[in-house]
């Protein structure tokens, strides 16, 4: 595998796309592979003025994209999928290198950002609007109209699939995008994004992509000319993003962090229940807003339950996944190593015991399990964002439902049960936007409604049938034969 590919040239990396063409950037920083520290090129880098630029000319292409004829704007989405399949192992292996994705979980990435784009392209030929009741003689009508320049700043962890499930909508449904994709994937989150886009024959200015630091987002959120943000991130980041968008009275969705709960009750098949356990709280390194990051399971089972996580850790491989078939590859950079290092150490500190793990190479975290761990510990509480389980007993269905929703955090919950009564039951009690019955955390089929609650969003959703309401915004409309004569 090489750094390079005839689809996506070299020459693509150092600049950004504005206004459909690939321009020179005065800053650059080098793109890093994290499994072995070696760059693979150059990005650039935008600075505010260049946002500024980029949202005045994307909301001039924005108006005459709007106006053409639904087909053209399907017909440029499926070419863009069309596209994506045929280079898909260009994107697996730029997800690979750049992002530290496992080739099972870079493959998966690249499926379902082509199901989005599928999806995105039957958004134009949807009904738009209602005929609403009126008295006689007037149409009164309802229709979604285009917001006009919606800014996406997606993240590094699933950097081509969070950015394209906004892009692709938005863009379907009329509108111009800015795209500013996390600086440390700005490749397979933006650059190939881009080139999809171009290739696929989108109008001059309708997609910006640039990538760029916090200033640039800043830039973004203030700029007069966006209509509307949407941010998946850190809730840290997110609650700046929100405060300074809604500031200046721009739309804001918001797909944030999560301390997800899986709830193992008593009844389960252990193995099912340690195999999903093991996906939800190790795949991708545990770097998934989805993650697991708590695994509840009833006292009568938590001892057979634990030793038996313990194994599956131990048996997981961990390595670079562009030369080895390994099942956890790096963390993203030192920081976020150094952040899942102290919470564990805090964890331990605090009373839990660790079971396994705790250890890294470089950026190579070593799958983890934390057992005993209370509701006052670090680990119960914090984000972690790297391959530990933290593995918390109860007692009865009451306690676990107070586990559950003990959290700032309201993202994805799930439950392993032979009785799906019982799990329905408990689950209509659980303070969460994604809910799943015997299955993990980790889960989008791209036509499903994603969002949170509480500190995990703002109650939006994207996706599915969410895009529609996302992208688009209500006009109410009425038609008379003749201007009525008012009597003042």
């Amino acid at each position: 595998m090489t750094a390079s590919s005839p689809w996506l040239p070299d020459a693509l990396w150092s600049g950004a796309f504005f206004d459909g063409q690939w321009s020179a950037a005065a800053q650059r920083q080098p793109v890093i592979e994290p499994a072995t520290g070696h760059s693979l090129g150059e990005i650039g880098l935008a600075d505010a003025a260049q946002v500024a630029r980029s949202a005045a000319a994307a909301a001039q292409a924005q108006q005459v994209w709007a106006a053409a004829p639904y087909e053209r704007r399907a017909e440029v989405l499926r070419k863009a999928a069309r596209l994506a399949e045929e280079n898909i192992d260009t994107l697996v292996d730029w997800l690979v290198r750049e992002s530290g994705s496992t080739r099972l979980k870079a493959g998966f990435e690249a499926k379902v950002t082509i199901k989005a784009l599928h999806e995105a392209a039957a958004l134009p030929s949807r009904s738009v609007g209602e005929i609403l009741p009126s008295e006689p003689g007037r149409l009164n009508l309802a229709r979604r109209r285009p917001l006009g320049v919606v800014g996406v700043i997606s993240p590094f962890n699933f950097p081509l699939y969070l950015a394209m499930r906004a892009v692709a909508p938005a863009i379907a449904l009329g509108n111009a995008v800015v795209l500013k994709p996390d600086p440390r994937t700005a490749v397979c989150g933006g650059a190939v994004i881009a080139r999809l886009f171009e290739q696929a024959g989108l109008p001059q200015g309708v997609l910006q992509m640039l990538p760029g630091d916090g200033a640039a987002g800043a830039a973004l959120t203030s700029d007069p000319h966006v209509a509307m943000i949407q941010f998946t991130g850190s809730t840290a980041a997110g609650r700046k993003v929100g405060e300074a968008a809604g500031k200046h009275l721009k739309k804001v969705s918001l797909e944030l962090g999560g301390k997800n709960a899986l709830i193992i009750l008593d009844d389960a098949d252990l193995d099912l229940a340690v195999a999903n356990t093991a996906w939800g709280v190790y795949l991708h390194q545990g770097q998934i807003c989805m993650a697991t990051g708590r695994v509840l399971v009833q006292r009568s089972i938590h001892q057979a339950f634990l030793q038996k996580l313990v194994a599956k850790a131990k048996s997981l491989k961990v390595g670079d996944p562009a030369r080895e078939d390994v099942a956890l590859g790096p963390l993203i950079n030192a920081a976020q190593r150094d952040h899942a290092a102290r919470v564990v150490d805090d964890a331990v500190k605090a009373g839990a015991t660790l079971e396994t793990g705790g250890t890294h190479q470089d950026l190579f975290f070593a799958p983890t399990v934390l057992g005993n761990v209370r509701v006052d510990n670090p680990a119960f509480n914090e984000e972690i964002f790297a391959p530990v389980a933290v593995v918390v007993p109860f007692d009865d269905d009451d306690e676990a439902v107070r586990l559950a929703n003990d959290s700032e955090y309201g993202l994805s919950m799930a439950i392993v049960s032979r009785n799906v009564g019982r799990a329905l039951k408990l689950g209509e009690r659980l303070r969460t936007g994604l809910l799943h019955i015997n299955d993990q955390t980790v889960n989008d089929d791209v036509i499903n409604p994603f969002g949170g609650v509480g500190a995990s969003g703002n109650g939006t959703s994207i996706g599915g049938p969410s895009n529609v309401e996302e992208f688009t915004q209500w006009q109410w409309m009425t038609v008379k034969g003749e201007a009525p004569a008012y009597p003042i």
